[in-house]
């Protein structure tokens, strides 16, 4: 494995006290951001809140970004996505911006005509999102990111022990929450690709701790008399390298994503360049520590960095 940091001796269990205190304000941001889309009072997609839906075909194939600036020319605000087969196109209207499903397929496709010119645009279908069914969505969507942090403390407490579970889901509850946290902060939209882009970093997130845990294990076993903090540290900045490259790898492929990939995905790919860094940053600075603080509540015992203080058990 190619490393771009040598052997390190970072002593990460003694700067959690800092770190805990800045993750606990990404926490609590975070959980304002979660509180407002349970409310429904944060900038929810379509699929949140409802509104109408329009498959266009078209006769001839057109550039997305001449779709988009034909429509803010006419005043429409809505979201795209292109169809594989054909030209054809969806275009998503959100409940504010109160055109009926008739209306719009009137509206819409004359505004696209006018702003693309020499462009033959038919309706093949209309959809109506109702709020009923967006409210829906915003909870189980809720229920599914709870769910899967109940399955990552059941996986982790049986493959090493129930401290590591509680660890790792508060790590990945860390990262997913940091994202909440920039969205909320940036006001950006809450759609079903942020959705989807925080489910994937919970994985990554949960891979990425799994690899720190495994070396804490195997030295745990190695030095079953040394002191829990000095087997973190040194398990993590064993790992340290290794991880960076793996990090920097994704950052490159979400990069890609985030500055070429267009306007369409453009929040997923911001979503995922966050969510990676996050990632990585609580794998050292959330999940491994939080093992420490769990055993030193157990044990009773700690020192005045709180860095050697418990002792492994036997």
């Amino acid at each position: 494995m190619f490393e771009i940091l040598g052997k390190t001796n970072i002593d990460f269990i003694g700067m959690r006290k800092i770190t805990f205190a800045v993750s606990i304000v990404i926490t609590i941001v975070g959980l304002l951001g979660v509180l407002s889309i349970a409310r429904g009072t944060a900038n929810m997609g379509i699929d949140f809140t409802g509104g109408t839906s329009l498959q266009l075909h078209f006769d001839k194939q057109v550039e997305m970004a001449d779709v988009r600036k034909a429509l803010q020319s006419a005043g429409i605000e809505a979201e795209l996505q292109e169809v594989k087969e054909g030209n054809k196109l969806l275009v998503k209207l959100a409940r504010k911006s109160e055109l009926s499903v008739g209306k719009a397929a009137e509206v819409v496709p004359a505004a696209l005509e006018k702003g693309l010119q020499d462009v033959s645009i038919t309706v093949d279908s209309t959809t109506e999102i109702g709020p009923a069914v967006g409210d829906k969505l915003r909870k189980d969507t809720l229920v599914a990111v709870a769910i899967s942090m109940l399955g990552i403390i059941i996986y982790i407490a049986w493959r090493f022990d129930f401290n590591f579970g509680v660890g790792a889901v508060v790590g990945t509850l860390h990262d997913l929450l940091a994202m909440f946290a920039v969205f909320y902060l940036l006001d950006k939209e809450i759609n079903l690709l942020f959705i989807t882009a925080v489910l994937t970093i919970a994985g990554y997130s949960l891979t990425d701790t799994v690899v720190v845990y495994d070396r804490i294990r195997e030295n745990l076993h190695k030095d079953l008399k040394g002191n829990l903090g000095t087997i973190i540290n040194r398990s993590v900045n064993e790992v340290l390298s290794r991880t960076i490259v793996t990090s920097m790898t994704t950052l490159f492929a979400a990069s890609a994503l985030l500055f070429l990939g267009g306007e369409m995905i453009h929040d997923f790919a911001f979503a995922l360049f966050i969510g990676v860094i996050v990632g990585t940053y609580s794998s050292f600075f959330v999940s491994s520590p939080v093992v420490m603080l769990l055993a030193e509540r157990k044990s009773g015992k700690t020192d005045a960095t709180g860095s050697n203080a418990v002792p492994v058990k036997p």
